[in-house]
């Protein structure tokens, strides 16, 4: 189903990636704390507004970027640690970088359900994420607004496309295995030759949203600011033969320099004041079974939803094999 719904509060624009932003403490006593994140400037704000209130005496800062571009610093870094906690990305990508992480388990979990976190406690989900086509319909030139994953195969479609590279985003990895999940190696094939790739996940959302692209593959937290932000153009389709659900999850860099202050870190981020603030400022379905978000903001409740299962545990061992796999098929199709 698409779902152009509209709130009454518009977002600032999304942050560019790579860029370091300050963020105000949240600790008793001194120290810093680096966190690497793939989340947008929304969510950053909500973050900023709780953590002001809180523990104030410890410098923050961010490093933002594509979630598997900054795994793979954080493992060019392995020796020498320059970053605490990295917040978020799905268990497809984490599950390539487990050599990286700390265990540690938050107290937070006791409103996080079991299924929502590693066994072995080396990351927590923070959020649910839901794979959305984000579709500017003035951009559709007469092709009728697509309904399920199978009508993006339309090779009317074809260069109206877009969606970021799977190697730099859990976005992209997480709705390609989906998508080849659902409707098999022809239909991956067939998705290839009709969308352009781009290296960031942020090229995405901008592209639909000033009308360069017709449909982006993205996260409905991502491309639901567009529509909060008064681009009427701009639905939400929720793939009517079922879409794909990931928790994002946030982990403990092995090694991180700051030691207990990046598990009080963690605490804050998974804390229901945090969870709240972020779904109302940036969309995040939070992990929490604590907080009703049907009360609080205008997106459709997660049951009435059709999901297509997706094994992450399968995604993660298989990432490697995909990656290439997609290539091969971007690169033959010319995109």
């Amino acid at each position: 189903m698409s779902h152009p719904i509209q709130r009454r509060t518009a977002l600032a624009g999304l942050a560019g990636l790579g860029a370091t932003l300050a963020l105000p403490s949240f600790a008793q006593g001194g120290g810093s704390v680096v966190i690497y994140t793939s989340n947008n400037a929304q969510a950053f704000d909500a973050v900023t507004q709780v953590a002001a209130k809180r523990m104030p005496g410890v410098k923050f800062s961010a490093i933002t970027g594509g979630s598997g571009q900054l795994l793979r610093r954080l493992e060019a870094e392995a020796s020498k640690p320059q970053g605490d906690v990295f917040w978020s990305t799905s268990a497809n990508t984490l599950g390539a970088f487990t050599a990286l992480l700390e265990p540690y388990r938050s107290p937070e979990l006791a409103a996080i359900p079991a299924a929502l976190h590693h066994p072995q406690n080396l990351w927590s989900a923070a959020n649910i994420h839901v794979a959305v086509a984000m579709v500017n319909r003035n951009q559709l030139g007469g092709v009728p607004l697509p309904k399920t994953w199978a009508d993006l195969l339309d090779p009317r479609l074809k260069g109206k496309m877009i969606i970021a590279d799977p190697a730099n985003s859990s976005t992209a990895l997480t709705i390609l295995w989906g998508v080849e999940k659902m409707l098999g190696a022809d239909g991956l094939k067939r998705l290839a030759s009709n969308i352009k790739v781009t290296s960031a996940a942020a090229t995405v959302l901008r592209s639909v949203g000033q009308g360069e692209f017709a449909v982006g593959l993205t996260f409905e937290s991502n491309a639901y600011a567009y529509v909060a932000g008064g681009q009427k153009e701009i639905s939400l389709v929720y793939p009517s033969d079922g879409t794909f659900t990931t928790a994002e999850f946030l982990a403990l860099v092995k090694g991180a320099p700051a030691g207990d202050l990046a598990k009080r870190t963690a605490d804050h981020l998974l804390s229901k004041d945090v969870q709240t603030e972020l779904l109302l400022a940036a969309y995040r379905r939070p992990a929490r079974s604590d907080i009703d978000v049907a009360k609080l903001v205008e997106l459709p409740a997660l049951s009435t939803i059709k999901v297509f299962p997706i094994d992450e545990a399968e995604a993660a061992a298989k990432r490697a094999d995909f990656l290439k796999r997609w290539a091969a098929l971007v690169q033959a199709a010319g995109n």
